[in-house]
């Protein structure tokens, strides 16, 4: 686990010179993002082992736990989730979120940040959650959100009918804007 992008797979161990000085380091490739980090040796402290299934089912535990939601502003909130996510730690992970879980289907009752910063940390502990248990995305994602109070379902479809509803209302709101605005302009 790299901290700042999740699990990943160290795929060489290679050596080479720069400014003279000769560098061995890791190439983790990071499958999820697309992305292949090169790290060197003498800092492998920032990276860590996958969890075992012990830290892992009590991660799933945090899971299960009442949110604990400070009464701070958001974007102080939002840097210290931010700085969770970074850390790497399954626990701090987990807390996250369990905190911004609305335990709604449907996604739209939250912020465009919130939303954001639910779906990374959900995507790094469904990763790690993945690889440490050694089963697929879809069982690791039904073991998570069964631990978070979700119910089995179309979360899409019901997402993408109240976008429409949305959308039909604005679209009224402003056809009738547009008449109102065309007979003052006509009694003008």
């Amino acid at each position: 686990i790299y901290p700042k992008h999740g699990v990943g797979q160290i795929v060489a161990v290679e050596t080479s010179v720069i400014a003279e000085i000769e560098m061995t380091y890791y190439k983790i490739q990071v499958t999820k993002d697309k992305l292949v980090l090169t790290i060197p040796v003498n800092q492998q402290g920032n990276l860590r082992p996958i969890s075992s299934v012990n830290q892992i089912n009590k991660a799933i535990s945090i899971l299960k736990g009442k949110p604990k939601i400070r009464r701070t502003m958001w974007s102080r909130r939002a840097q210290e989730y931010d700085q969770k996510i970074n850390s790497g730690e399954i626990y701090q992970i987990a807390e996250v979120v369990r905190d911004l879980n609305k335990n709604t289907e449907i996604p739209v009752d939250q912020s465009y940040s919130e939303r954001q910063l639910f779906e990374k940390a959900y995507d790094r502990l469904l990763g790690e959650v993945a690889i440490g248990l050694n089963i697929s995305n879809e069982d690791a994602k039904k073991k998570l959100d069964k631990a978070l109070g979700k119910k089995e379902g179309n979360n899409d479809a019901d997402a993408d009918r109240i976008a429409m509803i949305r959308t039909a209302i604005v679209l009224c709101y402003i056809v009738t804007n547009i008449f109102i605005i065309a007979g003052v302009i006509r009694h003008w």
